[in-house]
């Protein structure tokens, strides 16, 4: 039998956490390890409770959820996948967030059947937006013509489209983070992204990752 993933919920409202951890709970496969009601709390619970999976509100005070996912971004290691978890008012976060670092995002009236498929998708690596959000992301933007990628380039997009980290990528690859670098640079300039955002958007478009 695999070990449960861990799951860290991050919220400012108490009900809310407790309605997640009473649901979360349910599951065999899931074991809640800490609650937090603020960034820093996170961050600490973090450090403390080694989670596998945060599930990460993003309007919270002292620090919000985007300082929490940079400061993760930048820590040293592999930390835990991120789940964005807000209010479908915060669409127009989706950029920062995943651009930063984030695994995933879905809303809050999200099907709890559908939030423990998210929970389990963004644990085993794969990136995950919620429909509207994706729709939102991509409307008034035409899909650029397909270039031609080398093997190394369609490795490393399909990589970003999971949510991986350049340091991430590079141990998955063995090379240097600086070598990824200058991939992504590379892959963003061929394919007219102008971020992680955009080239994880068009390789869902065409089908890399």
């Amino acid at each position: 039998m695999t070990d449960p993933i861990r799951l860290l919920i991050v919220d400012d409202h108490p009900v809310v956490r407790r309605g997640l951890r009473g649901y979360l709970e349910l599951e065999p496969d899931f074991t809640v390890v800490a609650e937090a009601g603020d960034g820093e709390e996170a961050l600490a619970a973090i450090a403390e409770s080694g989670p596998d999976v945060v599930l990460l509100d993003l309007k919270m005070p002292v620090l919000d959820g985007q300082g929490v996912i940079e400061r993760l971004n930048a820590a040293p290691g592999d930390g835990p996948r991120v789940l964005v978890l807000t209010s479908a008012t915060d669409a127009e976060r989706v950029p920062a967030a995943i651009g930063s670092g984030a695994a995933g995002f879905v809303y809050k009236d999200i099907d709890p059947d559908a939030l423990a498929s998210a929970i389990r998708t963004v644990h085993a690596g794969q990136m995950l937006l919620a429909p509207v959000a994706m729709r939102g992301l991509m409307s008034g933007t035409a899909a650029p013509a397909a270039p031609s990628l080398t093997p190394r380039e369609s490795q490393v997009l399909g990589l970003i489209a999971k949510g991986q980290t350049n340091r991430q990528i590079a141990r998955a690859l063995g090379v240097s983070e600086k070598t990824v670098k200058t991939h992504v640079t590379n892959l963003l300039r061929r394919i007219d992204a102008a971020d992680r955002t955009q080239a994880a958007l068009w390789a869902v478009r065409h089908g890399i990752g």
